[in-house]
């Protein structure tokens, strides 16, 4: 149905009850609106402006992407979910500092996440609120956690697939890591995306080449096997290891102190340093056990000079500490990743888990170098 217009083409409105009409906000409006002031912002969002608003609020780099591309068809339902009537989205990138996300101590690495999470979720507020401020609608989903738990683990838990959205907008490429790499920044950046109702001037286009030097280096450091040469990858692996004191792995471990038949009996599955971190993430940011894939990377203009200048001492500075930690490994009981962190990290226990999939297994012997939580 086409709206009402008067003789000047604008919209005509039905009139409004006697009392609302009385209401001194509804008359501000309308005094504003009986001075041409209709306070509808442009119909078009002009790139030049988007981009500068963006680096001002603290992104590094920012693309937009209309929500019709055809790489974001299983987005949209999402999107209009969110903000109904969702017409772009605004990918935001946010730099990470290389070298205390190579940290071997994950307090440095899992610091370094965390704050550049709440430097792009910021900068994703500030721009939405300006956005707002000009007349628009616009949303940013959190960058990682807070996310919809009511979802878990049924259906995905994110509002929108922020890799997804910067690999359409041109940000960057999905590597063999599964992580974007940014042509300039590489690896070492963080992704948010703001949803508008609005289209803009001009948007990003798809890079033309990938920005992955195809070193391997993040198969090399993977601990337990996740990252394959094909380009085969074992989310099951990495979920179970990485995201340990997350979602699942917090499962885990609560069905581990239901199991338990005392303390004593708690402190044989549980050591006092693996209590202490989940104590840790309970009571600050969950921590990752790994972020080595993203630390290894050498790729991105902005980070490769040391790899060509001299590739063995990068490996020893940067691979060699990551892979020769002694550190526990979380693996599901006769998985792919158990196999490999025996034959590949032998200096790394390997400790079997139900990764909080499935119901703890009675319990079982220890085998050799292993231990168990259920």
């Amino acid at each position: 149905m086409t709206a009402a217009r008067d003789a000047e083409g604008q919209p005509t409105h039905p009139p409004l009850p006697a009392k609302l009409a009385a209401h001194p906000s509804v008359q501000a409006v309308l005094a504003r609106r009986g001075t041409g002031d209709t306070g509808r912002p442009p119909a078009v969002i002009d790139a030049a402006w988007l981009r500068e608003l963006c680096l001002a609020a603290g992104a590094d780099d920012v693309a937009a992407v209309s929500l019709d591309h055809p790489d974001l068809a299983g987005e949209r339902e999402y999107a209009q979910s969110a903000l109904p009537g969702t017409r772009t989205l605004i990918a935001i990138a946010v730099r990470m500092n290389r070298d205390n996300c190579r940290s071997p101590a994950r307090s440095v690495a899992n610091q370094e996440f965390h704050q550049t999470d709440e430097q792009a979720n910021h900068a994703a507020r500030s721009v939405t609120r300006a956005l707002q401020d000009a007349g628009y609608r616009a949303l940013n989903p959190s960058v990682g956690f807070p996310q919809e738990m009511d979802r878990f683990p049924r259906e995905r838990i994110w509002v929108v697939a922020h890799k997804t959205v910067a690999v359409a907008a041109g940000l960057g490429v999905m590597g063999l890591h599964r992580n974007v790499i940014h042509p300039k920044f590489g690896s070492f950046i963080l992704l948010v995306t703001v949803l508008v109702d609005a289209e803009v001037s001009e948007y990003g286009q798809a890079l033309d080449y990938n920005p992955c030097i195809d070193c391997k280096l993040c198969v090399a450091a993977c601990p337990v096997g996740a990252i394959a040469k094909d380009g085969a990858f074992d989310a099951l692996a990495c979920t179970t290891h990485n995201y340990r004191e997350f979602m699942s792995g917090f499962t885990d471990w609560a069905q581990t102190v239901a199991d338990s038949e005392d303390a004593a009996d708690y402190r044989s599955r549980v050591t006092d340093s693996e209590s202490a971190s989940l104590w840790q993430s309970l009571s600050s940011p969950p921590g990752y056990k790994s972020g080595y894939c993203v630390a290894v990377c050498p790729a991105g203009e902005d980070v490769l000079g040391p790899y060509l200048d001299d590739r063995k001492s990068f490996m020893d500075t940067v691979l060699r500490p990551l892979q020769d930690k002694k550190e526990t490994l979380y693996v599901l009981p006769g998985s792919h990743a158990q196999e490999y962190a025996r034959r590949r990290f032998p200096h790394k226990p390997a400790k079997e888990v139900t990764g909080g999939w499935q119901p703890p297994a009675k319990r079982s012997a220890s085998t050799a170098g292993e231990t168990r939580t259920s």
